[in-house]
């Protein structure tokens, strides 16, 4: 079939065009939230390394509280979970860019950055769980049907970054930060008044997650130790590429970096989604592949000499990040105990959010230290470690029935 048609097939479904509409005004302050804080801070302190530390509470915040929000989705079904943590998001952050423009110390800006992070609903993983029964009738389009949200993720990531800059230019950064929070608020409710949100009910009787609960599967397991120094690779770059246009006397060029960046992921991903279906490799060879591929893309960035320069080269550093979170996105659907969808789909999610809040305070730090040169090395060396992991870890990558 081809690629177009595909995704046809998926966005003529049953609500699932209003559903992704929804989910993506939702997911938007995903990728502005990072970039806010960190232009904030930056211009509210001066310091790289505190805007970096700040935006690593938010991202442990939204990152630790993932896994147990989705015990409770598995437990209680959408809107008791979402509604409570859209109000902790909108307080934490409302307290943010309070006190950050009162000259508040470090450790209250990253209390209130950790706050507004827990208060980050788990967006994508209440989609991932909804498609088996969106496409119902044509199972055959479910890995298609996650590489297109994979691709709606990076429209986040490059959409983001030019709003806040967009913002921050005609307004100041406080209000990209504050006007990411809105639209977290009013996605969510656009998202929970959906048919397939409103629909989903837990599973009765599903078995005790116990203490571990999804991690009790080695695949998650896993994939969670592999995402970690992604998101360490991912997380570095959100700082250093601010850091080096600000370098090269264009502050205001890091918006549009992390946007072709982006761009490049969701190119690599879409094509990823139209062909996958189509090869013999399995998932779990295709995951190792571009795991291993990926770290590569990220050392000629290092020696970057100008803007246009750059712009270029992160198009190969990107455009393996998709195809690489979609697999593995497939593979949690393969490995996930019964019963623990919504959980497992968390697991990975939250093991790359803080691989990212570690790579944006290392990052911040290194640059401050050093020279963004040296942050992006050691972006791509801590990325090597995952591909060796997934490498080393390959035979757990099967499905939950063998898996023990």
């Amino acid at each position: 079939m081809a690629a177009g048609g595909r995704y046809a097939r998926i966005l003529g479904a049953p609500h699932v065009t209003g559903l992704l509409l929804a989910a993506l005004v939702a997911r938007l302050p995903i990728g502005m939230y990072g970039l806010a804080i960190v232009l904030f801070l930056r211009a509210e302190t001066g310091s790289y390394a505190t805007a970096g530390v700040v935006a690593a509470a938010f991202a442990l915040g939204s990152g630790g509280a993932a896994p147990l929000q989705g015990r409770l989705v598995d437990r209680l079904g959408h809107r008791l979970v979402v509604v409570p943590l859209l109000a902790l998001n909108a307080t934490g952050v409302t307290g943010l860019c309070l006190l950050g423009t009162a000259g508040a110390p470090v450790a209250a800006l990253a209390a209130c950055a950790l706050i507004g992070g827990a208060g980050v609903p788990p967006v994508s993983s209440l989609v991932r769980t909804l498609w088996p029964a969106l496409l119902r009738a044509t199972p055959d389009l479910i890995p298609t049907a996650f590489a297109l949200d994979g691709v709606i993720v990076e429209c986040v990531f490059i959409t983001g970054p030019l709003i806040v800059v967009a913002v921050t230019a005609l307004a100041g950064p406080a209000y990209a930060l504050a006007l990411a929070g809105v639209l977290l608020v009013a996605g969510g409710a656009a998202f929970l008044a959906s048919e397939p949100s409103r629909a989903w009910r837990p599973v009765e009787h599903h078995t005790d997650p116990g203490l571990l609960g999804a991690l009790r599967s080695p695949g998650i397991r896993t994939l969670v130790l592999t995402q970690v120094p992604f998101g360490f690779c991912f997380g570095a770059m959100e700082v250093t590429l601010p850091a080096f246009a600000d370098d090269a006397g264009r502050r205001g060029a890091a918006g549009l970096l992390l946007a072709v960046w982006s761009l490049a992921s969701a190119g690599g991903g879409l094509w990823y989604g139209a062909h996958q279906p189509d090869w013999r490799l399995t998932v779990r060879q295709v995951y190792i592949r571009v795991a291993l591929a990926l770290p590569i893309g990220f050392l000629p960035l290092a020696a970057a000499p100008s803007i246009a320069v750059m712009a270029l080269l992160v198009i190969p550093a990107g455009i393996c990040i998709a195809p690489l979170l979609t697999a593995g996105n497939q593979l949690v659907e393969t490995v996930a105990p019964p019963g623990m969808a919504t959980e497992a789909y968390t697991w990975p999610l939250t093991s790359l959010v803080v691989g990212v809040a570690l790579g944006n305070a290392s990052a911040g730090a290194l640059v401050q230290l050093a020279s963004w040169h040296v942050a992006i090395l050691a972006a791509a060396g801590v990325a090597t470690l995952g591909g060796a992991l997934a490498l080393a870890r390959r035979a757990t990558l099967v499905p939950a029935v063998h898996a023990g």
